[in-house]
C-alpha cells in the first residue's frame, strides 16, 4: 500500500468522490473481503462488491488474495493508498493562473499546486528520498512586516546563490508565508 495516491484522471476522481465508496475504501485500509466490509457497513456483499469493482477499475484498490469459502472463490481487497491527493488540474479554475506576483495569495495557491504535482511525480517507494518539512508559527508586528519579508527573501536568495550551481542533486525549495487566524477563529 502506498502512502499517497495522486489522482490525476477524471475517472479516478469520479470513482472516489462518492460517500459510500469512501467508506468502503476506509474499511479496505486492511485487507478484507466484500462480505466483511458489508457486515461492518450493514450493507449487502453485492452492494459492497459494486463499489469495490469501481475502485478496482480506477486503480484505487487492488485484490491482494483469494480464498475459498463454501465452494466459491472470495476476493480479498485492499486500498491502494493510505491517503489520496486530488490533482488541482481536475478541479479546474475560473480564469487564468494568477500573475506571478510573489506577494499575492494567488501565487501561493499556484506554488502549492506545483509542489503537489512535483511530489506526486516522485517514486515514493524509494527509501532514500531526501526531503525536509518545516512548519511553525511566528508573530510579526505590522510595522515589522516589510523588514521580515525582506530578510526572509534575502536569506533564501543567499541559499539559492550558494547552492544554485549546475552540479549535484536538484532540489526544489518552496516557502509559504501566509496570515493565520487565532485558534478560536479556525473551524
Amino acid at each position: 500500500m502506498r502512502d499517497v495516491v495522486y489522482l490525476d484522471q477524471i475517472e479516478q476522481a469520479e470513482a472516489l468522490l462518492k460517500p459510500q465508496r469512501i467508506e468502503v475504501l476506509r474499511r479496505l485500509a486492511e485487507p478484507r473481503s466484500c462480505t466483511e466490509v458489508a457486515l461492518e457497513l450493514d450493507q449487502t456483499p453485492q452492494r459492497v462488491y459494486y463499489h469495490v469493482k469501481r475502485l478496482l477499475e480506477a486503480g484505487l484498490a487492488r485484490q491482494v488474495a483469494q480464498r475459498r469459502v463454501r465452494g466459491i472463490h472470495e476476493g480479498i481487497y485492499q486500498a491502494a493508498g493510505r491517503s489520496y491527493w486530488l490533482s488541482p488540474a481536475l478541479v479546474g479554475r475560473i480564469g487564468l493562473r494568477q500573475t506571478r506576483d510573489r506577494l499575492s495569495l494567488g501565487y501561493l495557491v499556484d506554488l502549492m499546486e506545483d509542489v503537489q504535482a512535483d511530489i506526486a511525480a516522485l517514486d515514493l517507494t524509494r527509501p532514500d528520498l531526501p526531503s525536509i518539512g518545516v512548519s511553525g508559527d511566528i508573530r510579526v508586528r505590522p510595522e515589522q512586516r516589510k523588514a521580515f519579508l525582506d530578510e526572509l527573501q534575502q536569506t533564501l536568495q543567499d541559499l539559492f546563490t550558494r547552492y544554485g550551481g549546475a552540479e549535484g542533486d536538484a532540489f526544489r525549495l518552496a516557502v509559504a508565508c501566509y496570515p493565520r487566524g487565532e485558534p478560536d477563529d479556525r473551524t
